[in-house]
């Protein structure tokens, strides 16, 4: 079993800042990619960064420059550092990892969301 918790969401005013933090936790051999989603309302889930396990990282158009994303290999936590946020970044923010739990076994496992909300 490999649980995936996320914390850090919260109400913030436009260009304000959050961090988000994600950890994976349970039978863990080893963690290959970290990343985070994010779903607005009535839009579809779509990816916000990602970072593998060799380092190399992947960003959202509307967020780089903005989002930084990175990881505590020791911890098996992943962040998302959210700055200059704009009304559109409000969504739930889900976290994922991939974790392989044995020799042969590899699972991707989802954080449950946390809310970000960016208003006035």
């Amino acid at each position: 079993q490999v649980q995936v918790v996320e914390s850090g969401g919260g109400l913030v005013q436009p260009g304000g800042s959050l961090r988000l933090s994600c950890a994976a936790s349970g039978i863990i051999f080893s963690v290959n990619a970290m990343g985070w989603y994010r779903q607005a309302p009535g839009k579809q889930r779509e990816l916000v960064a990602r970072l593998t396990g060799g380092g190399g990282t992947v960003y959202e158009d509307s967020v780089k420059g903005r989002f930084t994303i990175s990881r505590d290999n020791a911890k098996n936590t992943v962040y998302l550092q959210m700055n200059s946020l704009k009304p559109e970044d409000t969504a739930v923010y889900y976290c994922y990892a991939d974790v392989r739990y044995s020799a042969t076994g590899l699972v991707s496992s989802w954080g449950q969301g946390t809310q970000v909300t960016v208003s006035s």
